[in-house]
Order: structure tokens, then C-alpha cells, then sequence
């Protein structure tokens, strides 16, 4: 449900309705809005039948939302959600480039990719510290230490920092160390770690689980922002399908549709979608073109001798050459890069 207030509803009369709304175990989340302050409501909207919020003071409309995810649809907020770290904006015209190598191996080898990607005209910096693997014996990352690289890497450069957290109880390290915090695929519907996230202001990148339908995927991002935190930036990877000769299907129809059903910002990671270094510039182009805010490239000075994924990693040459040919496929769109 959507509680939309008068133009000239005042912070007592938005106090007095959350406070309200909590006596019968409901939750609120207020949206400021330019012209509008609307409230969400989160939990069984049954406990409203016989409470008349809509002859409180301030309020202008009552209406239910359709879609079973809230504070996801385009319903609660019609304007797109700009998400900011540091002084890079995630969502708006500006497209965003996330770069850096799959895992974190090495300080050295870390710090001269960042400088490689920032050169390039990287915004943010990814790297793995932990990383979830199929098999048990491959590399699972160097975990506190690889995020220690990474925090040196951004004082070197100056790129904030995205790493992917595997377990709760690393919350405290990637709260301190990590500008944005990355949820995996295989952890999209891992719903105790999207509670812990959403209770704090920390920006979450959240990926497409490999099998997920749109639905369970706006439904795991309802999960954080249920819990409080509104920084939420959607993430298609591609899925898994009957092809197996790239890694996995990038589903770009998911970009336009997430649009059109929410209002937080999509982002194409080309990489992890193919799985092949020279399909990941094509699906790059042609993510951009389909309206993504950004994208998730994973570089790799030295791909034949990386620990993890490889194959999938461009080198900062072809890194540099996608990117600017990426300028001219935003430009073309009406976006900057």
C-alpha cells in the first residue's frame, strides 16, 4: 500500500501516520519526492482494514500496489533512483564502469589494475576477496587480506571499491573496507544475508541468480530494502539455459523489463554472462544499447595465468579500446560515459 501526503503535509503529520502504522505492527518507508512525500507499507495491509488512514491529516491518496514487490516498483517511486558513492552516481545519464579482476591475487598485481582500469576511465574498482567456486578445490580467494589489497588499491587511485561478502559474519570487515557490497548470484535468495545488508545504508550490488526468474529477483531486492536500506542496484549475469557454448545466456530483455518494473538502477555484467573474453565487448555495446546504467568488466593484466575466470578477462589494452568505443554507443543512446 501507498499512503501519497498533500504538498503541504508537515514532518508531524508523516510522524504521527508512521507512528501509527507501527502500533499495528507495520512497517513505513518515507519517500521524499520533489513534489510528493509518499509512504510505503510493508506487512499484512489486513490490519488497515479498520483503521481509516485515509482520513489522517495530510493525506492525499490511499492506493494498494499490484506488484508483490513494494518499494522495488515503479508504482512507490516513479523517478529513477540515483544511487551515490562518493561523488559517482549510479542511475543516472553518467553510465558507471566497474572494472578489476575476477579475484584478488596480489597487492602488487591488484593496485597495478586498478591503476590500468582507472586510466581507462573506470568509475569503480570490483574485485573478489572471497570467491564462491563450484568445486571445493579451486581458489576461494585470499578473504581478509584480499580486501586489505583492495583498500590499497583505492587509496593509490582514488576508485571507490565493489567486493562480494559470502557470509554474515564478514559484515563489520565489508562495512569498513567496501564502497559497495556485492551479492552473487549463488547468494541472491540467500535471504538471511539480504536481511543483514538491508540493515545498513551500505550501497548493494545484487546479481540475478543463475536460474532466477525477474520476479524472485525484484522479491530478493525487496528483502534488502524491506530492511531499511534503499541503495540497491540490480544486476543481470546472465542465465543458464540449454547453450553451452558460452557460460551462460545474457538475458538483455531482463534490462528494459526491470526498467519499466522498478525503479533501481540495472547494471550487465558481459563477463561472467559469456565467459569468453572477446564475446564480453559485443554484449558490453549491446548492454549499453539496451539501456543498462552500467556495467561489471572484469581485466586482468595477465588473463592466462589468473586464478580465477581468466578466460573471461580482457586485458587493460582491450579494456582502454572498449571503452572508448563504449562512448560512442552511449552517446548514440543519450547517456555520457
Amino acid at each position: 500500500m501507498i499512503i501519497v501526503l498533500k504538498p503541504d503535509a508537515t514532518e508531524e503529520h508523516i510522524d504521527h501516520i508512521v507512528e501509527r502504522l507501527r502500533e499495528l505492527g507495520l512497517r513505513a518507508q518515507v519517500s521524499r519526492g520533489e513534489e510528493r512525500t509518499i509512504i510505503g507499507v510493508i506487512g499484512d495491509e489486513r490490519l488497515l482494514h479498520h483503521q481509516p488512514i485515509s482520513v489522517f491529516p495530510g493525506v492525499e491518496s490511499v492506493t494498494p500496489v499490484l506488484a508483490p514487490w513494494k518499494l522495488v516498483s515503479r508504482e512507490f517511486q516513479q523517478h529513477n533512483t540515483i544511487i551515490e558513492v562518493g561523488n559517482i552516481k549510479i542511475g543516472g545519464r553518467k553510465l558507471v564502469v566497474m572494472a578489476g579482476p575476477c579475484a584478488v591475487e596480489q597487492r602488487d598485481l591488484t593496485v597495478g589494475i586498478a591503476k590500468e582500469v582507472a586510466a581507462a576511465g573506470a568509475a569503480i574498482l570490483r574485485g573478489g576477496a572471497y570467491k564462491p567456486r563450484t568445486s571445493p578445490y579451486s581458489f576461494q580467494g585470499l578473504g581478509q587480506e584480499g580486501l586489505d589489497y583492495l583498500v590499497e588499491a583505492r587509496r593509490q587511485t582514488g576508485l571507490p571499491v565493489i567486493s562480494e561478502i559470502l557470509d554474515v559474519r564478514d559484515i563489520g570487515a565489508f562495512l569498513e573496507k567496501a564502497d559497495i557490497i556485492q551479492i552473487g548470484a549463488r547468494n541472491m535468495q540467500n535471504f538471511e544475508l539480504l536481511k543483514e545488508v538491508g540493515a545498513y545504508d551500505k550501497p548493494v550490488l545484487l546479481k540475478r541468480g543463475m536460474a532466477a526468474t525477474i520476479k524472485e529477483f525484484l522479491l530478493s531486492a525487496e528483502y534488502i530494502m524491506s530492511r531499511g536500506n534503499r541503495n540497491v542496484i540490480l544486476c543481470e549475469r546472465g542465465i543458464r539455459t540449454f547453450e553451452t557454448h558460452y557460460r551462460n545466456t545474457l538475458d538483455l530483455t531482463a534490462v528494459p523489463a526491470l526498467k519499466e518494473l522498478s525503479h533501481l538502477p540495472v547494471i550487465v555484467d558481459p563477463s561472467h554472462a559469456t565467459g569468453k573474453w572477446n564475446l564480453v565487448a559485443p554484449m558490453a555495446k549491446a548492454a549499453i544499447a539496451a539501456g543498462a546504467d552500467g556495467l561489471l568488466i572484469e581485466v586482468h593484466s595477465n588473463p592466462e595465468c589468473a586464478l580465477c575466470d581468466g578466460e573471461e578477462s580482457l586485458k587493460p589494452a582491450k579494456f582502454k579500446d572498449l571503452m572508448q568505443e563504449l562512448r560512442l554507443v552511449a552517446e548514440a543512446v543519450g547517456r555520457d560515459l
